[in-house]
């Protein structure tokens, strides 16, 4: 059964902001779809369904860690010219961001802490076949309806195969979002990569619309977006794609 009432949408209004805030105390299950083309020469196309688990942990009364994964279930073809087609795993991301319980005095929410990349490719054009971490970092702010920030990392490869090439690479998110009493998210941010051994920037400009519904009180929010690639390597997307999300949350 939807809920209709005042004070449902409300509540949904607010699970729908904590949604903006990546380190929000809030246990979320997002489901991201993303298709893009233009891969190389043979205008070789990518459909990616990224798996984001979001889980926090109490450490005391002031700190919490928050536990963010993704992990890329791919369909991909002709992306590296001729190279066929390819689904399986890709490599996993998994964050962890210990942040103060409280925003700060001026209301700053902010967290840092390490990311590891493991090598889950279940196939050679899915992954980097490399072990990698680094340092991560989240800072931001909500006001009223607003939400925006910046979320960042870097990972540098300390292993694996010695045949493919070694990584190190800069991920850069900042985001901006506004939220209606009704429940509605309007989201502009960018995801951009730079790639410090090919020198290389990968730019997509995302907008998104999601609106969090209460489905026998279970909270799940849907989306649909767009995205520009700005910039890309040569033999990356070129573009529109297109992003469709849902995400299912298990509030306190």
């Amino acid at each position: 059964m939807f809920a209709t009432t005042a004070q449902a949408q409300d509540s949904n209004a607010d699970l729908a902001k904590k949604l903006s805030n990546p380190i929000a105390s809030l246990i979320s299950v997002p489901f991201q779809f993303n298709y893009d083309s233009g891969y190389g020469p043979d205008d070789g196309n990518k459909s990616t369904l990224n798996i984001q688990p979001v889980i926090p942990f109490s450490l005391n009364a002031d700190w919490n860690v928050i536990s963010r994964t993704i992990l890329p279930v791919t369909s991909q073809n002709d992306i590296a010219g001729p190279s066929g087609s390819q689904f399986g795993l890709g490599d996993t991301l998994q964050s962890l961001f210990f942040s103060p319980a409280k925003p700060t005095e001026s209301g700053i929410i902010w967290g840092v802490g390490p990311a590891f990349l493991i090598p889950t490719a279940t196939d050679d054009l899915l992954g980097g076949e490399k072990w990698g971490a680094g340092p991560t970092v989240v800072v931001l702010k909500q006001e009223r309806e607003w939400t925006y920030g910046v979320l960042a990392n870097h990972i540098w490869s300390f292993a694996g195969s010695d045949e493919r090439n070694d990584i190190s690479s800069t991920f850069l998110q900042p985001f901006l979002s506004y939220t209606t009493h009704d429940a509605w998210t309007f989201t502009l941010n960018t995801e951009s990569t730079y790639d410090w051994k090919a020198e290389e920037w990968s730019v997509p400009i995302n907008f998104n619309i999601s609106k969090l519904i209460t489905i026998d009180k279970q909270p799940i929010s849907l989306g649909a977006g767009v995205r520009y690639w700005a910039a890309a390597p040569d033999n990356g997307p070129e573009g529109l794609g297109v992003r469709l999300t849902m995400t299912f949350l298990f509030p306190k």
